[in-house]
């Protein structure tokens, strides 16, 4: 399914809170935030009313977008986002979901809107409270381990100093394409960062 694309308001960083899980590949969407506020200089505070952290970023052109890291672990991200959402009164279709991808290789990172979650637990709870896949996501490559039955202690495992390279420069990629995301410029956030990309998508259609 595809949606219409809209000017982001809200930006979400999928994860698993604590120190515990802090630099495993699950994180991928919390270390996306985690740079983007860096970059702008912007902190994220205590947010109960979400069950999340949050942050709100003004970019250089005046554009504002809510940042967003649900602290109820990955397989229960959906409610943090919806309460979000219905705050700030914030449509599906003006939502980027960041998340770990198996499907794309380490240093890959695209832009998809809507579709299925592709057995994404944090997805597939996003998918239940907010009503259906209508909103966008970037997808952050982390690789496959290879079988189905790797997939759990993989995600929740640490990358390698390669892996962990790769990833960040792909973050660092698509970074600067935010200012055009919360502007509405779809089109050409995706030839940006796709353009830069061109590793191949694996095939694996496992689940996690």
């Amino acid at each position: 399914m595809s949606i219409r694309p809209e000017p982001i308001r809200l930006l979400v960083g999928l994860g698993n809170p604590g120190p515990r899980y802090a630099e495993t590949r699950h994180n991928a969407g919390f270390w996306f935030v985690d740079a983007l506020a860096r970059r702008y200089g912007v902190a994220f505070r205590s947010e109960t009313r979400f069950d999340g952290e949050a942050a709100r970023l003004t970019l250089p052109g005046g554009d504002d977008v809510w940042l967003l890291k649900p602290m109820s672990f990955m397989n229960k991200s959906g409610l943090p986002v919806r309460k979000c959402a219905d705050f700030y009164r914030i449509p599906p279709e003006a939502i980027l979901v960041v998340h770990d991808e198996l499907d794309l290789d380490p240093g890959v990172a695209r832009l998809k809107l809507g579709g299925g979650h592709g057995g994404h637990n944090g997805l597939r709870d996003l998918h239940r409270h907010m009503g259906g896949p209508n909103y966008a996501r970037l997808r952050l490559g982390i690789g496959h381990p290879g079988h189905r039955d790797d997939v759990v202690p993989f995600v929740l495992d640490r990358p390698g100093r390669d892996e962990s390279r790769a990833i960040e420069e792909a973050i660092d990629t698509a970074l600067d394409q935010v200012p055009a995301l919360v502007a509405g410029r779809w089109d050409e956030a995706v030839r940006n960062l796709h353009g830069g990309n061109s590793k191949p998508a694996t095939n694996s259609e496992e689940t996690r």
